[in-house]
């Protein structure tokens, strides 16, 4: 079992940053892939980066790619989210998860555990 709890969340103006924080329980969790996902009003969940369990491998959606950077310390058992750049189209509620396989790092129906998730939102 994985609980994780996300924070750093706010209000930022355009060209800002936030950097969001997903902290851990459990024993297990340097065995995990890492993912942000986001979701903003009347919108799908979307995939925004994952992390695999070394650190090793690191994978964006196109439209962050160049402004957003996710992170892992095993020994903290948290998960990091760098956002610069921040446009108002991230405006989004952003959820951290942890999948136990690793292979669709993308599809959000692989992932076990789930957070609360953080708001961010972004004034133009």
């Amino acid at each position: 079992q994985v609980q994780l709890v996300e924070s750093g969340g706010g209000l930022v103006q355009a060209g800002g940053s936030l950097r969001l924080s997903c902290a851990a329980s459990g024993r297990t969790f340097s065995s995990y892939t890492m993912g942000w996902f986001r979701q903003a009003p009347g919108k799908e969940r979307e995939f925004v980066a994952a992390i695999s369990w070394s650190g090793g491998s690191t994978y964006y959606t196109d439209s962050v790619k160049g402004r957003f950077t996710i992170s892992r310390d095993n020994a903290k058992k948290t998960v990091y989210l760098q956002m610069n750049s921040l446009k108002p189209e991230d405006t989004a509620v952003y959820y951290c998860a942890a999948d136990r396989w690793g292979s669709a790092y993308w599809d959000r129906l692989e992932y076990d555990y789930w957070g609360q998730g953080t708001q961010v939102t972004v004034s133009s």
